[in-house]
Order: C-alpha cells, then sequence, then structure tokens
C-alpha cells in the first residue's frame, strides 16, 4: 500500500492511451491536461479511474504564472473547478510565460501558444512569487509549479536554475514540480549542469517528477514528449532519487504515442532506476517530503540560541518594504516590456532584443510556428484535409508575420479568412475552406468593436464571391 501523501507511479492521461492506461498494471496515478477537461463532462476513462482509486492531477499550461500580468481570475477558478471535479491532492503548472503586451506595454496582446522560459532575476522571481501567492490564495488545493525546458537564454541574468527555484520555494512555499527531461535540455541548449541544479533545490518541496523524451538536432535538444526517454534523462533521475525518494513519478507524452507494451517498458525502466538509486537519506528524506506533500511544515531543527531581536536589519526590512511600495508595479513593468519585446521578435518577426542569440531566437521562433500549426490541425482537423500537402507551408507562412491573439480556434479561423481574401487555395478546395470559415465565423451578436465590423465586413466580402 502507498503511504499517506504519496502518489507513486504514473503517467500522462491523454485520449489517445485512455484504454491502454486504464489497463496498464501498477498505475497509482494520472495526470491530465487541466485545459482539456470540462468538470461538467468528465471522460468516461478518468472517471472509471477514479472509481479505481487512481489519482488524477489537473496540469495546467495556460496560466502564465511567470508573465508580467497578475493571474487572470476566470483561468484560475478554472483550475479550481477542475481540482474539485478530480478530487485531486494537487494542482500543477508551469514556472513560464505565454502571453505578453496588453496595458502594462500599451501594446498588443500577443499569445505565443507554447511556454516561454522567465528571466532570471529578482524582478522577474518578486513577479512571480506575487502571482503563486495569488494563485495559492485562489485553490481549494496546493499547487505545485514546473521547471520548463528552454531553447534561448536571457541575458543578464542575477541567478542559477537552481537558485531561482530555491528562493521561489523560500518565499511561497509552492511545491516543485521538477521535470528532469527538462534539466537535461537545460543542459544541452544553456550548457548548465543537471547535478548543480539538484544540489541547489530544496528537495524537501519536491511535489513529484516529469520524465520525458525529445531529440536533438543540429545541437540543439527538442522537449518533444513524443520520443523515447533517453538514457541521460533515466540519470538524472537517478541523481535526484539518489538525494530524496520522490513522491511521485510521472511518464509524459503527448505525441507520435507508441503501442501499450512500449510505454510500460519505460515505465519500468523508470521504476528500475528508482529502485537501484542510492540514497542513505532516504528514509529521512521520505519523511519530509510526504510531510510537504501533504500540507505540513517539515520538521523544525533545535534552535542552538534565541536570538535578540536584530533592531537595525528590522529598520533595514522596513525601509525595504517603504521603497517597493513606493515603486509600486515598476517590476512588473520592467519585466512586461522585456517579456513582449522577446515574445513580439518570436511572433511578429520585429528585431530581436538586445542580448539575444539571434541563431537562437530563430530556432525557437520556427519551433513556436511549427507548435501552431500542429494543434491547429488538432482543433481544426478540417483544414489540413481540404489543404492536404498545401496546409503546412501554407500555415507557416501564414505565422511569420501573424501572431496568435485569441487561442487556437480563433487562429484557425483567421488563418482560413487570410487564404481566402489572398485567392487561396486554388480550385475545388476553396468552396471547401469558404463553406467552412462561413459556417464556424458566424452569425454572432453584433458588436460594435473595431475588430467585430471588420469580421463582419470580412465576411460580406467573402459572402459575395
Amino acid at each position: 500500500m502507498r503511504e499517506p501523501g504519496r502518489l507513486g507511479t504514473g503517467i500522462g492521461w491523454r485520449p489517445e492511451i485512455a484504454e491502454a492506461v486504464e489497463r496498464m498494471p501498477g498505475i497509482d496515478w494520472v495526470e491530465a491536461v487541466a485545459e482539456n477537461v470540462c468538470p461538467g463532462h468528465l471522460p468516461e476513462s478518468l472517471l472509471r479511474l477514479r472509481e479505481r482509486g487512481v489519482t488524477v492531477v489537473p496540469h495546467g499550461v495556460s496560466l502564465g504564472l511567470g508573465g508580467a500580468d497578475r493571474p487572470d481570475e476566470t483561468r484560475l477558478a478554472a483550475l479550481a473547478e477542475r481540482a474539485e471535479a478530480l478530487g485531486s491532492p494537487l494542482v500543477t503548472e508551469h514556472i513560464a510565460f505565454v502571453r505578453a503586451g496588453g496595458p502594462l506595454t500599451a501594446s498588443p496582446l500577443l499569445e505565443a501558444g507554447h511556454l516561454l522560459p522567465v528571466p532570471r532575476t529578482r524582478d522577474a522571481l518578486r513577479v512571480l512569487c506575487e502571482n503563486v501567492r495569488a494563485a495559492q490564495a485562489a485553490l481549494p488545493v496546493p499547487l505545485a509549479v514546473e521547471n520548463i525546458a528552454a531553447l534561448i537564454s536571457w541575458p543578464g541574468e542575477e541567478m542559477t536554475e537552481g537558485q531561482f527555484l530555491y528562493d521561489l520555494a523560500d518565499r511561497t512555499g509552492v511545491r516543485l514540480l521538477i521535470d528532469v527531461a527538462n534539466l537535461h535540455t537545460n543542459h544541452v541548449n544553456r550548457g548548465e549542469d543537471p547535478a548543480e541544479a539538484l544540489d541547489e533545490l530544496p528537495v524537501e518541496a519536491i511535489a513529484y517528477v516529469h520524465v520525458a523524451g525529445g531529440f536533438e538536432r543540429d545541437g540543439v535538444w527538442h522537449d518533444s514528449h513524443a520520443h523515447p526517454v533517453p538514457r541521460p534523462v533515466l540519470d538524472i533521475l537517478a541523481d535526484l532519487a539518489s538525494r530524496v525518494t520522490p513522491p511521485g513519478v510521472l511518464l509524459e507524452r503527448d505525441e507520435n504515442f507508441p503501442g501499450p507494451a512500449e510505454l510500460e517498458r519505460e515505465l519500468t525502466a523508470i521504476r528500475e532506476t528508482l529502485e537501484k538509486a542510492e540514497n542513505p537519506l532516504r528514509e529521512t528524506a521520505r519523511d519530509r517530503v510526504t510531510l510537504v506533500v501533504a500540507g505540513a511544515a517539515p520538521p523544525a531543527a533545535e534552535p542552538a540560541e534565541v536570538a535578540e531581536p536584530d533592531e537595525a536589519a528590522a529598520t533595514d526590512a522596513r525601509a525595504e518594504a517603504d521603497a517597493r511600495t513606493e515603486a509600486g508595479d515598476a517590476p512588473r513593468q520592467r519585466v512586461a516590456l522585456a517579456q513582449a519585446a522577446l515574445l513580439s521578435a518570436l511572433v511578429a518577426g520585429t528585431p530581436a532584443p538586445e542580448g539575444f542569440d539571434r541563431v537562437r531566437l530563430g530556432v525557437q521562433a520556427r519551433a513556436l510556428a511549427a507548435k501552431r500549426a500542429d494543434v491547429v490541425a488538432k482543433v481544426a482537423p478540417e483544414l489540413p484535409e481540404i489543404l492536404a500537402d498545401g496546409y503546412r507551408p501554407a500555415f507557416l507562412a501564414y505565422a511569420q508575420r501573424r501572431p496568435m491573439t485569441g487561442g487556437y480556434r480563433r487562429d484557425a479561423l483567421d488563418f482560413a479568412e487570410h487564404l481566402l481574401l489572398a485567392g487561396l487555395p486554388e480550385g475545388a478546395a476553396t468552396g471547401r475552406l469558404r463553406a467552412w470559415w462561413l459556417e464556424r465565423s458566424g452569425p454572432a451578436p453584433l458588436s460594435g468593436r473595431p475588430v467585430a465590423r471588420l469580421a463582419r465586413a470580412t465576411r460580406r466580402a467573402l459572402l459575395r464571391r
């Protein structure tokens, strides 16, 4: 029997492998992408798993806790609703930003469509801590946040990844979801030593661990979640497990799903890696982690002496608090401007901000466009069917200068509209694409907003063709 507060071995639940997951032996828990679960209409597979006592954890991807804006209340409420509907012991999100621009920068709001790294600076840490605290206050269960994989590095960073995560956990009490595949990605792409990151982490704050695969191309590691788990990732897992017994370990797979036997082999490799890891402090570490996951504070060490209050230190702290109050949202605005400049370069073709590796920015920009193309093909499968081999090159050309501003379904409609206004595609596909666009773009209640008026004008123009 599993210990209280411990998750065990799990796998990422996806609709494509739902049946296989239900049949797998030894699955203690699963993780479901929060945005893909509707609380009022939970998938039958998840309901069956819950009835068997399998824990389900919602994993958010769109909150953007590392962004300059404060967390969106609607998104937080949705995440809380999913946690309650699934009876989850915790929820997870990412240390990342996913959108930028808007009121803080007086510029258009841009969507990345993917997780982007936050700069490891004092400004970004302060903003992240404030956002995490707001999320913690709005959620009914504990929150854990995940380190992400990065293709690019911010110039002028002031902390290592381990230091950044340590300070985040220390200031907020948030749990950590450590992705060992992402540590490997950052080792290849940014030259960061995974062992040094683990040295600096507060291992007692770890809620669970992700393990996933990827691939290397031209010296860049892509965290694809569509390939087998490589040996270096398992080696990092072994290093982590030699320091602390993770409360839970989960295999992630999002694309190119293999057969059930291959998934089970990967899970077996994970279990064997954990069993072989030598951890002389295993019992002590396990007890500390279990307490953290259950929501209790680790036992305090015996104090050597009771120190007298330091009046000078208290005065300095008050002065620092006063200075922060006077500064107001200055750190948020600085972070907002930096993130908006980076995202604009990645999705709108504006010049690269100073200090960034332009070649690596190009790699990231192409990766974001490819991700958009893949997701739009999923949410609107009729488009690649109508456009056939022309879908992908047409979408990538469209994405170079037209950033996503309203989610993937809106992106699909905007792409189709762009093609039709340009007189594309040719032949019979034109009629099919026009019919698809007209069916999904209206009718809708009239709006006086300029964008809505433009959409209605476009619709009238297309109807006349």
